[in-house]
C-alpha cells in the first residue's frame, strides 16, 4: 500500500493512502500535432492485473516524443494523448499478480517490454516482446483494451509507446517496468529508458564493436553519441561522427570521436571520404539520423566483405531502403536495432549498475535541466539542435 506523506498546517504530518484509488496530478497533454503541450490536471487510475503505477522523478524528451508530437507519421496520430518514454520513478501502486516489484522500487519504464514467457522473450536471439514490444500505433493498455488516463471532464487520454511518461503518474504493463538498484542516482538513470541504451546497445550488443575496430556514427544526437561511448568503450581505434551541426560536432570531440566531417564542407560524397580515410572503409558504420540519404552513405561506408551498418534512426513511412539487393553481394550488411538488443527486465538491471560504476559517462548526455512546467521549452531546445536530453523535473 502506498503512503504519501502530505504536511498540513500543523507540524504533524498526515498519512494519505492513494493505492487502489484514482490520483489527481498534473501532466503534459497533446491536443493536436505541433500544438504547445498542455500542463493539466488528469485523473490517473490505479493499476490493474499485472500493471504498475508509477510515481515519475524525471523525465526527458527524445526525437521520438518529438516526432509523435509533430504527428509526423498520420496512421500514428491520436488525441488527446500523453507522450514521453524516457523517465525514472518510484512504484507507488502494483497491481494484482505483480510479484517482482513493490511500493517504495525504483524504476524506469522501458517501450520495448519482456513478458518473460512468450517465444521472443525465450529466444537468445530477439529482444522482442509478442505481447509488449514497441508498437507506435498503439495507445491503450493490454489488459481491456482502455486508458487509465482521463480528463477532468472525464473524457479519455491516450497512451503513448507503453509507457506516457509525461506525468506526475502513470499506469505502466509491469513487463514494461524495470526495478533497479535503490541508490543508483535516478536523473541519469532516466537515459536508460531509451537513448543511451539504444545507441550504446547497439555498439556493444548488435554490433559487437572490439578492440581495434573503426566506426562511422551518422547523427552526433544523444543516440548518436551513445553508439560513440559504446564503441569507445569497446577500445575502438577510429570513431567518425558525421553531422550537420558544428554544435554537435564540437561536443562529440569531447566524448570519444577521433575524427568529425560536417557533409556541409565537402566536395565529394560522405562515404569517399571515409573510404579514403580508412583504405576501403569503416568495420560498422551506425546510421542515427533517420534520414534515407543519410543510411545509403552510411551503408557505403563500410568495408566491402564485412562490414554492418546497424540503422537505428526513426524513419517515417511509406519510404523504402535505398538499396539495390544486388549491393549486399559485395559483403556489406544492414540490420535495424531496437533498444540496442538489450532485453529490457532480464539485462537492464546490470547494464544500470554498470553505469553506477563509471562504465558510461551518463552525466555528459544531459546539457539541460528544467521544471515538467516548462516542456515546451525542452521540445523547443530539441528542435533547435541545442540539447542531446533536457532531463524534467517532476
Amino acid at each position: 500500500m502506498a503512503i504519501i506523506k502530505m504536511k498540513n498546517n500543523t507540524s504533524n504530518a498526515k498519512d494519505v493512502t492513494t493505492a487502489g484509488k484514482v490520483i489527481t496530478c498534473k501532466a503534459a497533454v497533446a491536443w493536436g500535432p505541433g500544438q504547445p503541450l498542455v500542463v493539466e490536471e488528469i485523473l490517473v487510475d490505479p493499476p490493474q492485473k499485472m500493471e504498475v503505477r508509477i510515481k515519475i522523478h524525471f523525465t526527458s524528451v527524445c526525437h521520438t516524443d518529438l516526432g509523435a508530437w509533430q504527428g509526423k507519421n498520420e496512421a500514428q496520430r491520436v488525441y488527446p494523448r500523453i507522450l514521453g518514454h524516457e523517465a525514472s520513478g518510484v512504484v507507488e501502486s502494483v497491481g494484482e499478480g505483480v510479484e517482482d516489484m513493490k511500493v517504495g522500487d525504483h524504476v524506469v519504464p522501458i517501450f520495448n517490454g519482456e513478458c518473460g514467457d512468450c517465444v521472443f522473450c525465450k529466444s537468445k536471439s530477439s529482444n522482442l516482446c509478442k505481447k509488449f514490444r514497441v508498437d507506435p500505433l498503439k495507445s491503450v493498455m493490454t489488459n481491456d483494451g482502455k486508458t487509465r488516463f482521463w480528463t477532468k471532464q472525464g473524457e479519455p487520454i491516450y497512451h503513448f509507446l507503453n509507457t506516457s511518461t509525461f506525468s506526475e503518474y502513470t499506469v505502466v504493463d509491469s513487463a514494461c517496468v524495470v526495478k533497479i538498484d535503490p541508490n543508483a542516482p535516478l536523473k541519469t538513470m532516466t537515459l536508460l529508458s531509451c537513448g543511451v541504451s539504444t545507441g550504446l546497445g547497439a555498439a556493444w550488443n548488435t554490433a559487437n564493436v572490439h578492440a581495434g575496430s573503426t566506426v562511422a556514427v551518422f547523427g552526433l544526437g544523444a543516440v548518436g553519441l551513445a553508439a560513440v561511448e559504446g564503441a569507445r568503450s569497446r577500445g575502438a581505434s577510429r570513431i567518425i561522427g558525421i553531422d550537420i551541426n558544428s554544435e554537435k560536432l564540437a561536443r562529440a570531440e569531447t566524448m570519444g570521436v577521433t575524427d568529425i566531417i560536417n557533409p556541409l564542407e565537402l566536395k565529394k560524397p560522405v562515404h569517399e571520404e571515409i573510404r579514403e580515410m580508412l583504405d576501403g572503409g569503416v568495420d560498422f558504420s551506425f546510421e542515427c539520423a533517420g534520414n534515407l540519404d543519410v543510411l545509403r552513405e552510411a551503408f557505403l561506408s563500410t568495408h566491402e566483405g564485412w562490414g554492418l551498418t546497424v540503422l537505428l534512426g526513426i524513419h517515417s513511412t511509406p519510404k523504402t531502403l535505398p538499396l539495390h539487393p544486388m549491393e549486399l553481394f559485395t559483403g556489406r550488411r544492414i540490420i535495424g536495432s531496437v533498444f540496442g538488443d538489450f532485453k529490457g527486465k532480464t539485462q537492464l538491471p546490470q547494464f544500470a549498475k554498470q553505469c553506477m560504476h563509471g562504465a558510461v559517462k551518463l552525466d555528459e548526455f544531459i546539457t539541460h535541466e528544467l521544471p515538467f512546467s516548462e516542456i515546451n521549452q525542452a521540445f523547443q531546445l530539441l528542435m533547435d539542435g541545442k540539447s542531446l536530453r533536457c532531463v524534467l523535473h517532476l
